[in-house]
């Protein structure tokens, strides 16, 4: 689904590199994982994916290349917004629109020109579902999205990210600022829309990748240190590098 070759990344127009020649094969419809300390490059290799780097003027891919479903997503026939219609991104602080729920969820949608009520009202639902909200929320729609708990507001942000029916998820960190019990619900929501879309998840949380994904890649200073089954990464891994870590010696 997405295929990631030899791509450095540079910030400050080449002096702050960032990513150094990364690779690895995404498979679709799986979760895979990206792991390591701050600062190693996680982040920034996930909004490569939908070009999300393109709007910090100095960044830039120096090498490599990426492909999404088969397409060269850096060359000049890609339009980024087209691009992001198939790949959602669900952020590290959840961040609800100032609107009603279902304009909330509606709202990609109608930017995209959907107008029909109906069409609406069922595209509203069933994302809805699809985030495990819809029993929570559906007798009040047209209240605030801003007066839900904060793991509610995150999993409606799932829910919007799902209503235009995207190829890809992003989440960028999509616990960290969510309780214990508000976590556990939206790792058992990714374990279910792992069926139907193609997740990529950036996680401090070793504990959590080893729960949710099918596989994971450790990153160190920039670099790809290993990348495999997520099994194979936590219980048998190659690299010292990736086994200190794991284990708690340095991070």
């Amino acid at each position: 689904m997405i295929n990631i070759n030899n791509v450095s990344f540079s910030y400050d127009k080449g002096k702050t590199e960032v990513l150094k020649n990364i690779s690895l094969d995404i498979p679709e419809k799986k979760v895979t994982s990206f792991i390591g300390p701050s600062g190693c490059g996680k982040s920034t290799l996930l909004r490569c994916i939908n070009r999300m780097n393109d709007l910090v003027e100095t960044s830039m891919i120096t090498t490599g290349q990426i492909d999404v479903m088969g397409q060269n997503i850096n060359s000049k026939e890609v339009d980024p917004i087209e691009l992001r219609k198939h790949i959602g991104m669900v952020f590290q602080k959840y961040n609800p629109f100032p609107k009603s729920i279902y304009d909330n969820v509606a709202y990609g949608l109608r930017i995209q020109g959907i107008k029909n009520k109906k069409t609406l009202d069922q595209a509203v639902e069933r994302s809805l579902r699809g985030a495990a909200l819809w029993d929570e929320v559906k007798d009040r729609l047209k209240d605030s999205a801003l007066g839900l708990s904060g793991g509610q507001q995150q999993r409606l942000c799932i829910a919007r990210a799902i209503a235009v029916q995207p190829k890809i998820i992003l989440m960028d960190e999509p616990c960290s600022a969510l309780d214990p019990i508000a976590t556990a619900k939206v790792e058992e929501l990714i374990t279910e829309l792992r069926e139907e879309f193609t997740i990529v998840i950036v996680t401090h949380s070793m504990q959590q990748a080893s729960r949710i994904s099918d596989h994971t890649a450790f990153f160190y200073l920039g670099e790809l240190i290993e990348y495999g089954q997520t099994d194979t990464i936590f219980q048998n891994p190659s690299k010292k590098r990736t086994e200190d870590y794991i284990s708690g010696r340095f991070g």
